[in-house]
């Protein structure tokens, strides 16, 4: 089954199968389903081609997925970017966005990959 430009699997229930969808999540893929009048326990092998229909229309009307959303997304952190925000200065040094500490954490975003420490007792060699 093909929806939005997404293979979504078979053998899931149709609510979990849905979120699969870039965009939807599982509380919207509950409400397009009741939308839809589609039993969320029912497996998306098992749906028919008219409810395929009516879950792909609702999602084309309603609801900005894939490509779109992922375009909006690319076009609000460019944005920020463009008119120096905070926000926009800190994608631009690919440093973390939404204030998390990077005294410790973070070391892989900010290139300083380190193996992890030792006991600090140096190996005493062999005689």
């Amino acid at each position: 089954m093909r929806v939005a430009g997404v293979n979504i699997p078979d053998n899931k229930k149709t609510q979990f199968a849905l979120a699969y969808i870039y965009g939807v999540g599982r509380s919207l893929a509950g409400e397009i389903l009741a939308e839809a009048k589609i039993d969320p326990a029912k497996r998306a092998k098992n749906l028919s081609p008219e409810e395929v229909n009516k879950i792909q229309s609702l999602i084309e009307k309603r609801y900005k997925v894939e490509g779109e959303l992922r375009q909006t997304v690319r076009q609000n952190i460019a944005r920020l970017k463009d008119i120096k925000a905070y926000r926009g200065i800190r994608h631009l040094r690919k440093l973390p966005v939404r204030g998390q500490r990077t005294k410790t954490n973070s070391r892989t975003v900010r290139g300083n990959v380190r193996k992890t420490a030792g006991s600090g007792k140096r190996k005493v060699e062999l005689k």
